[in-house]
């Protein structure tokens, strides 16, 4: 496949370019800075790896990045902590307004299993740790991915929603479990090595397509 990513030196993000380029895609790394890539990604053509220099806040900018690539992906997240923050939705938009500007359609948005308690969790998660703890200590950045969300669902385009729960850094398994339109039972948290996995399995996968998929380890 032609992918592209943004958030792309990110912590996902980075797992995200490096899982595309092992599988064998024609990849474009979407950066503010390429100085934040990792010294071995900065000069990839030669593994089919192309860095683009953008605000991914500008669609006029990205549009040249998403033209013709068969599946978007954005890991992009906010680094504001407990503080209002706008960033997830905002770039959201600016890709969209993009792929719809270049005739781009497959579209995969990072967002979180913390949004929505429902069915597939374990009633402790359901009814007190999701509602009574995560979603008010993480409230801004949930506002901020919901409306993100919110603007996918109504963009017109193949889109996939890819709900993580916890991301940690630590060593990959190479697997992962998901569920359609409802949690992992006992999902509580994945490597982020995995959830690169799923992001580029989901892009290939046309079903997933309308779904928010949720992942856990």
């Amino acid at each position: 496949m032609k992918l592209t990513i943004f958030g792309a030196s990110g912590r996902t993000g980075l797992h995200a370019v490096r899982r595309a380029l092992a599988a064998g895609h024609e990849t474009t790394a979407v950066v503010r800075d390429p100085a934040a890539l990792p010294a071995d990604l900065r000069d990839g053509a030669s593994r089919g790896l192309a860095v683009v220099q953008a605000d991914a806040m500008d669609p006029a900018a990205i549009e040249g990045a998403v033209k013709g690539r068969d599946a978007v992906i954005t890991a992009i997240g906010s680094r504001e902590g407990r503080r209002p923050t706008t960033v997830c939705a905002d770039s959201t938009r600016a890709v969209l307004a993009a792929m719809r500007a270049t005739g781009a359609e497959r579209f995969l948005l990072t967002s979180a299993a913390g949004l929505d308690a429902g069915p597939g969790d374990d009633p402790l998660t359901r009814f007190v740790a999701k509602p009574l703890v995560l979603q008010r200590i993480l409230r801004h950045a949930f506002d901020d991915m919901r409306a993100a969300e919110e603007a996918v669902r109504a963009s017109g385009l193949a889109w996939t929603i890819v709900r993580p729960p916890r991301l940690t850094d630590g060593p990959g398994k190479g697997r992962y479990r998901s569920a359609v339109d409802r949690n992992v039972f006992g999902g509580l948290s994945i490597a982020r090595a995995d959830l690169a996995v799923a992001l580029i399995d989901l892009a290939a996968d046309p079903d997933a397509a309308g779904h928010v998929v949720s992942v856990a380890g």
